[in-house]
């Protein structure tokens, strides 16, 4: 049975992409930071006939990240998710903010990339990197947000020239808002229910998932 890592499993695109998988034949691996949440997707894949484990993970703590990944034993597929957004002018963010929002965007993805990837090149694996539509440009009251989309956009890039010649694959998905979780404690999106839902994207990432090296997910 092949095998698959999600970070930020317990919620929105994470959740959709772990029964996307789950259904179609995959062990899930669900990473997140809460149990509870992360139970409620585990039962759902099992009454659908699928396997599911759960792994408490905190993506912006290396020691957390190590041990969250000692604990997979193969990996076909890594799916770094796991992702926050905290919007507003320039002017209002708070120094504790930047910090949170960049350790879990990028500290996050690159620590479990680290830790992920040594398992993924045994399998000859993939790797995508779940960066959205603010990584490719600029976005008014989401200067932090998009710094670290563009961040991560770099940084994947870079690993695709630098693991050119290694057995593994490294996807770049781009997407937009979804109605998901994401937006709550927000006024940046005044009515998710407006945007895709994370069912749809979930279905096209794992269709386009054949290491390609970008995935693009129309609005």
């Amino acid at each position: 049975m092949p095998t698959v890592a999600i970070t930020g499993a317990g919620s929105g695109l994470g959740e959709a992409l772990s029964y996307q998988y789950g259904k179609n034949g995959y062990k899930v691996y669900l990473l997140g930071r809460s149990d509870t949440k992360l139970q409620i997707v585990k039962n759902k894949i099992f009454l659908h006939g699928g396997d599911a484990g759960i792994i408490l993970c905190d993506v912006s703590e290396p020691a957390s990240v190590s041990i969250a990944f000692q604990q997979i034993p193969q990996l076909d597929v890594f799916i770094n998710n796991a992702g926050i957004g905290i919007f507003g002018s320039i002017e209002g963010y708070r120094t504790e903010e930047i910090e949170k929002l960049l350790n879990t965007n990028v500290k996050g993805t690159i620590l479990t990339v680290q830790s992920a990837l040594p398992i993924v090149k045994e399998s000859n694996g993939r790797i995508l990197n779940i960066i959205s539509t603010a990584g490719l440009r600029g976005k008014v009251n989401e200067s932090i947000y998009c710094a670290s989309k563009f961040a991560v956009r770099g940084f994947t890039e870079s690993l695709q020239m630098e693991l050119a010649e290694q057995p593994v694959s490294i996807t770049a998905v781009y997407m937009g808002g979804m109605n998901t979780p994401f937006w709550e404690n927000s006024t940046h999106v005044t009515d998710p229910s407006k945007l895709k839902g994370p069912d749809v994207v979930a279905e096209q990432i794992f269709n386009e998932d054949d290491g390609r090296k970008e995935i693009f997910v129309d609005k």
